[in-house]
């Protein structure tokens, strides 16, 4: 399962998002990190980004193209 990681209010997130389908991607859960302290010390200057049950993650900026060769095994 991946896992986009994200903020409210975050155009580079909506970007990710259609990216993520224009790749044909469409089974990702949304999390985002907006009043997690954890999340946001983690995350914060890193949105978006996606991560996998393996615990891969890929950040932003990513394309069509690298976004695949990230899901290709």
């Amino acid at each position: 399962m991946l896992t986009l990681i994200q903020r409210d209010d975050c155009a580079l997130c909506d970007e990710a998002w259609e990216i993520l389908h224009a790749a044909g991607v469409r089974d990702f859960e949304p999390q985002f990190i907006d009043g997690d302290a954890v999340l946001e010390s983690r995350y914060g200057a890193r949105v978006p980004v996606l991560s996998d049950a393996s615990g891969r993650e890929l950040d932003w900026p990513f394309s069509v193209q690298t976004l695949r060769a990230w899901l290709a095994p």
